[in-house]
């Protein structure tokens, strides 16, 4: 495939993803036209976000909202408010998303926005302010049959009842099904909030099942303690793994005798970090990539595990619960040296099924106990997990692109049978 000139979408990340496709797209023998038309979003939106710090001070930030593709259902994806925002990142997102939704078959394609930002040193006032400007400004791409938002980085429940509200504003009455992720009384589900460590936890033990040889208590490193990292250790624990390390942006601990994962919880939601947790000992945060562990669970941010460090991974099993931790170059080390990677698409899948449970009650009215949510992801995660390890046996694959040639292949059927407009 030829260069093409879209560079604003450049930055490492997109590169990344680009990189991925193209390499299914070979394995493959993809279509060139869809080929084309997959590396590269339908739609991307740039606007000025200004607010009114509460000093007084008007200060204006950049805001993205980026449809990859809509081939299969109104695109979904979540808003992150992070510093590194840009648009390279957020199209890289988008297209995971796609290939996300595909794989579990679920009626959507994929989506991503965000606000450059520092939340961290913003007000609850200034973020809602923020919140509900940036949903006025990219009003127009979404939607309950368009586009559906949903919490990612640095964003949560409360700002998706901010953009819901904002939302339905001007359309004129309430709408819930315009974002998930929401709070349950104004139309979110049971079961979302740990959805997605839920299923990077339930995608681990289905690993250890198929491959053997862990014993009773596997070993389990977490980068990463927020949503997704502390509820993926919190269930593992729950059935038996022993987690012995753990690190978040200000510190990290190890413990080769296990972690009381409650406790630690309890502990971060009082400090706000692992940092000087006891029992344990200090952890330096890159070299939880180089323990001798049965699961390393990358669960903080892109492009961590790289060619630098690759060669250095100890587990036998790597479940992405961040989305891209692991480099195109870094794949094929660890796929050299046997490690078992659960690609983002298929470990972290968990937030989208459940938003896509919540989007559906929304539109129904009818809403589902916390066990029907719970038992329909088993059900979706497991089936998808099936399908990807048998289809890398079949075709003596990594699990990333096996689970790459069925996400990309439902959607480039999809392609044909719809056919190119005009």
């Amino acid at each position: 495939m030829s260069q093409h000139p879209m560079k604003e979408f450049y930055n490492e990340t997109f590169y990344m993803a680009q990189k991925q496709l193209d390499a299914v797209a070979e394995t493959m023998n993809l279509d060139a036209g869809v080929h084309e038309r997959l590396r590269f979003p339908r739609k991307s939106l740039i606007v000025s976000v200004p607010i009114k710090l509460d000093n007084g001070i008007t200060k204006l930030f950049m805001g993205y909202r980026v449809q990859h593709d809509q081939t299969l259902g109104p695109s979904k994806g979540g808003v992150r408010f992070h510093h590194d925002v840009q648009l390279g990142e957020v199209a890289a997102l988008a297209m995971w998303m796609t290939w996300k939704c595909s794989l579990l078959n679920l009626p959507y394609g994929g989506a991503k926005g965000g606000v450059c930002c520092f939340p961290e040193e913003m007000s609850e006032n200034e973020l809602e302010r923020l919140t509900r400007r940036y949903t006025t400004e990219i009003l127009s791409m979404i939607g309950p049959e368009k586009d559906i938002p949903a919490p990612d980085m640095y964003t949560n429940e409360k700002m998706m009842a901010w953009m819901m509200d904002t939302y339905s504003n001007f359309i004129g009455y309430a709408v819930p099904g315009v974002v998930t992720g929401k709070p349950v009384s104004v139309g979110g589900t049971l079961g979302r909030v740990e959805a997605t460590g839920r299923g990077v936890a339930l995608t681990a033990e289905l690993a250890v099942q198929k491959l053997g040889g862990f014993g009773d208590a596997p070993t389990v490193a977490v980068q990463g303690f927020g949503n997704v990292g502390s509820v993926t250790a919190k269930f593992l624990h729950q059935k038996g793994y022993k987690i012995v390390a753990v690190t978040d942006a200000k510190g990290g601990i190890y413990d080769p005798t296990g972690i009381d994962v409650p406790k630690l919880q309890a502990y971060v939601r009082e400090h706000g970090s692992v940092e000087g947790y006891h029992p344990g000992d200090e952890l330096d945060l890159k070299d939880i990539f180089e323990l001798d562990v049965d699961i390393l669970v990358p669960a903080a941010v892109a492009n961590c595990i790289t060619e630098s460090n690759a060669d250095r991974v100890k587990a036998k099993i790597v479940a992405e619960g961040a989305n891209g931790p692991v480099t195109t170059e870094a794949d094929r080390i660890l796929d050299a040296k046997g490690v078992y990677v659960i690609p983002g698409i298929l470990a972290n899948a968990g937030g989208v099924v459940v938003s896509y449970f919540e989007w559906v009650q929304d539109i129904q009215h009818l809403f589902w106990s916390e066990n029907e949510v719970t038992n329909k992801l088993t059900y979706l995660m497991t089936k998808a997990f099936d399908e990807v390890f048998h289809t890398a046996l079949e075709r003596k694959v990594s699990p990333r692109t096996a689970a790459m040639i069925i996400g990309v292949g439902r959607v480039a059927e999809a392609k044909k049978l719809r056919g190119l407009y005009p």
